[in-house]
């Protein structure tokens, strides 16, 4: 249940993207600036972070990255380009919690790559298996989701409709899939806040095309732009990506249990919706939205419920054993 809380946690830093990346959106700042600022301000606070720890960090990764680095650039990719760039994209179509409620489409994504996995036990690959019961309590998040996009295709045309929601899926994919490969990839020989700063480096070659691009096209971002992808750099791209990375990193060769943690991130909806509220003044969601809403949180409350069963259950089998 730790986990669980720590992902809670990283989900209320996490939610500040969606809010400030609106923020930027209604003041005319271009998403390529959103995208690529964000991870050139993360870079230098990881590196502080890497070096005060000590223990030969920066040596240990580049030892990590040489063995593999075409797999630590491509994987870096998905999870944080093909992750973040689509939903700064998506932030021109919607309000932040809608993108928000839409990101928890990531929670079944997490569930359906399980099979893409192999586990060695005893000498033995092992491939992951779905989780049943994971799996249908995420599908019980995904109703919510559709829930809260009915009042929104009312309104708006199915063009802009898609243009909101299909990059965000893709986002929903890619983010547990470069996480998990990654962590595949290191298999615990460094830790989460090297893991990070590694992932961020390998990802700069495309957030400099970004920004050259941006550049020459919609010239230099605002002031306030810049002041705010920094505010989410801290909160959102250190701070909750960290925490979110431990929790995972706990977890990650019990696909029930990951799959737990990757739901807490529905709690994202709530704080995006009550930050937009209070800071942009956007309005309260019409009550079908709200409905669903109430749906993706209770199917995160199953998970957690879920998960503490099923930690119970090991911890009975141990002392069986013992």
């Amino acid at each position: 249940m730790k986990e669980i809380f720590i992902g809670i946690i990283a989900a209320l830093f996490f939610a500040v993207t969606f809010i400030l990346n609106h923020s930027m959106e209604l003041e005319g700042g271009s998403w390529l600036w959103s995208s690529s600022l964000r991870y050139f301000f993360m870079l230098p606070f990881l590196i502080a972070i890497v070096a005060i720890r000590g223990k030969n960090g920066f040596r240990v990764l580049a030892n990590e990255v040489k063995v593999k680095p075409g797999a630590w650039f491509i994987w870096s990719f998905v999870g944080f380009v093909l992750f973040y760039a689509p939903l700064t994209f998506a932030a021109a179509f919607g309000p932040g919690w809608l993108v928000s409620g839409t990101w928890q489409f990531t929670i079944v994504a997490g569930v359906l790559l399980a099979p893409i996995f192999v586990t060695v036990i005893a000498g033995k690959p092992i491939r992951s298996k779905i989780p049943i019961i994971s799996l249908g309590i995420s599908c019980i998040i995904l109703i919510g989701i559709l829930l809260i996009q009915i009042p929104q295709a009312k309104v708006v045309s199915t063009e802009i409709l898609l243009l909101g929601i299909l990059p965000v899926i893709i986002a929903a994919f890619a983010y547990p899939l470069g996480n998990r490969k990654m962590m595949a990839i290191c298999d615990g020989r460094i830790d989460t806040f090297q893991r990070v700063l590694g992932m961020t480096i390998a990802s700069l070659p495309a957030w400099i095309i970004l920004a050259i691009y941006a550049l020459f096209t919609v010239g230099l971002p605002s002031g306030s732009q810049v002041l705010q992808s920094l505010l989410v750099a801290v909160s959102s791209g250190v701070i909750a990506t960290i925490l979110f990375f431990i929790a995972t990193d706990r977890v990650q060769h019990d696909q029930g249990k990951l799959a737990a943690v990757e739901a807490t991130q529905s709690t994202e909806v709530l704080f995006a919706m009550a930050g937009e509220m209070v800071l942009l003044s956007v309005p309260l969601p019409a009550p079908l939205a709200l409905i669903g809403l109430g749906v993706i949180i209770g199917g995160m409350l199953l998970h957690s419920y879920h998960t503490m069963l099923v930690g119970k259950k090991q911890l009975q089998l141990e002392k069986n054993i013992t």
